[in-house]
């Protein structure tokens, strides 16, 4: 009997340590996958706050994305940190008005991984976010700005495939996302932000769902792998639009991506380098 019950509790000892990291009781090595992307193409803008009239003209976007397996679940869950920041400039039918737009972003995704044969993946889960931004307008003088500001919870969801082409290794990527619930700001239709200065600050924060607030991200990308870094060819969409108080705003962008794809690990100075035997779990 007590033969028994020192195997039960050697078993029960050593039992988290087989399940943290397997034989060797290590962890699963997390590798980062950061890309760097620059989306240049056209934009359309509409502010009914500043102009009734649609403005067409080029977009621009810097956009830093940090993607990588979850400590907690790595070969189950992602997660992805997104930072961009867009500048897009249009110009009346007439030709003798610009409106500028600009906006920073930045937003957390956790999503679930499922890993299908013939190497396809899909992902889906919860994303995080915050905007903020402005719409300007050179045609006015009494108020020329209008300031665009969310923050949010919502839904992403990806699907990939790697894939061989000759020699090349390609992976092929489709990423979709979109609030589902937040909290916009948008003043009164005849409120000027001078009121707003001067302390009316009533019913200037909106509740936010797909029926007023609408901001849909479309990504393809395929990353060619070159050595240790990827080169990404892709083709982004955002729809942006937002209606409340009479105000409506539309900012359509559709842009060809340029980018630098790299895989790095990061290991501390403190702790042994990794064995040849540790799994390893990459981004996608």
């Amino acid at each position: 009997m007590k033969k028994i019950l020192c195997i039960l509790l050697t078993a029960l000892l050593f039992s988290p340590l087989a399940l943290r990291g397997g034989e060797t009781g290590e962890e699963t090595l997390r590798p980062v996958s950061s890309a760097f992307m620059i989306d240049a193409g056209s934009t359309h803008l509409l502010d009914t706050y500043l102009s009734p009239l649609k403005y067409t003209g080029w977009h621009l976007a810097f956009s830093y994305e940090r993607n990588q397996a979850m400590k907690f679940a790595p070969e189950l869950w992602r997660q992805q940190l997104s930072l961009g920041l867009e500048f897009n400039r249009g110009e009346n039918p007439a030709r003798n008005a610009s409106m500028l737009y600009g906006n920073l972003e930045a937003s957390w995704a956790m999503s679930r991984l499922w890993k299908l044969p013939r190497r396809f993946w899909i992902s889906a889960g919860g994303r995080a976010g915050a905007d903020l931004g402005g719409v300007y307008n050179d045609r006015n003088s009494n108020n020329p700005a209008a300031v665009k500001a969310d923050i949010y919870l919502g839904a992403t969801a990806a699907a990939g495939w790697s894939v061989t082409l000759g020699k090349l290794p390609v992976s092929l990527r489709w990423q979709t996302s979109l609030p589902l619930l937040g909290v916009f700001f948008s003043p009164e239709y005849d409120e000027l932000y001078y009121e707003i200065y001067l302390g009316n600050h009533h019913g200037l924060a909106h509740c936010g769902w797909p029926g007023n607030l609408f901001r849909w991200d479309n990504l393809v990308t395929a990353d060619l792998g070159l050595g240790t870094s990827s080169l990404r060819l892709g083709f982004r969409s955002r729809i942006y639009s937002t209606e409340v108080n009479h105000i409506t705003t539309r900012t359509f962008s559709y842009a060809f991506v340029l980018g630098v794809v790299t895989d790095w690990l990061s290991v501390s100075p403190r702790k042994k380098m990794p064995g040849p035997g540790r799994k390893v779990e990459w981004a996608y």
